[in-house]
This record gives C-alpha cells, structure tokens and sequence, in this order.
C-alpha cells in the first residue's frame, strides 16, 4: 500500500463538499438535492466510477464549478468518491440533503479551507483514507474572539 496526498484545487472562496457514495446514479439523484435545495445556487459535481467504465461522471449548472469537480475528481481518483463545488451557496445550505441521498455513504469534509486528501493506493485501486481540512489551531477564543464569531455569523445570515 502507498499513502499519497492529493491538493483539492479551487479558488479560495469557493466551498466543496467530499463524499463517498456507491452507484452511478449519484451525480443525477446530487444533482437533483442541490438544485432543490437553494434557488440560484451554482455547482458542479463529479463522481468517480467504481467499475464498468469506470469513467469520472459529472454534471452541474456552472461550467466554471463542474470543471473543477471533473479535475479534482480525477487526481483522486478513488473508487465511489464524488466532490461537489459550489458557488452562491454554502456546504451548510445542501449538507443535511446530501447525508439523506440514498446512495451517500459518508461525507469527509464540507469547507472552503485549503485541503488535503490522503489516499491508500493499492493494486486493487485507491480509497481515501481521510482529510485535511485547514491549519491547526493556534488557541483558545478570548471574549474579543466570541463576539467576533457572532458577529460574523449574523453579517451573513446565519443568526438572529
């Protein structure tokens, strides 16, 4: 077995969410959740083949999102992973939808950090082993940093 780590490959805004799941209806029934779930939202979503063809499946309505979840995709490369790229929407928008989608097994991350996939390759193929979703903490919050926090959270929406 081999261990490698693999870049996830975006823009620093833009937010993804990595799962695995287990048929090649994933990228349609994706495709529906999200586009149901917030109006306007832009994504694109890849999914890489398990057997068959074993062909990355895609789909979306951003060409920009879905070629970033086509060229992630396939420097994974792991078998039933799919990765969803979004633009005017956050992973927390379409995150419960997408745990309820009948062939998602898991998800590894849902952010728009920097992070790393870290892949097991063995003869039979490649699976993710885990993430690295961000840096390490550097402290604790002091009070200054809990207003901020909310403050953050209810400048975009998220809190009364």
């Amino acid at each position: 077995m081999n261990l490698k780590m693999v870049e996830i490959s975006k823009p620093a805004e833009i937010n993804f969410i990595l799962g695995q799941s287990h048929f090649i209806k994933t990228v349609e029934d994706i495709y529906e959740t999200v586009i149901q779930a917030v109006p306007g939202i832009k994504f694109g979503v890849a999914f890489c083949e398990a057997s068959g063809d074993r062909l990355v499946r895609w789909t979306g309505n951003d060409a920009e999102m879905i070629e970033l979840a086509q060229k992630n995709a396939i420097q994974i490369a792991a078998g039933h992973s799919f990765i969803l790229f979004l633009k005017n929407a956050f992973p927390i928008n379409v995150l419960n939808s997408i745990k309820l989608t009948p062939e998602v097994c898991r998800i590894f991350c849902a952010t728009s950090n920097p992070t790393q996939v870290v892949i097991a390759e063995t003869d039979l193929g490649r699976a993710i082993l885990g993430v690295v979703d961000g840096q390490m903490p550097v402290g604790i919050e002091a009070e200054k940093d809990i207003q901020h926090r909310k403050d953050f959270l209810r400048k975009i929406g998220y809190k009364q």
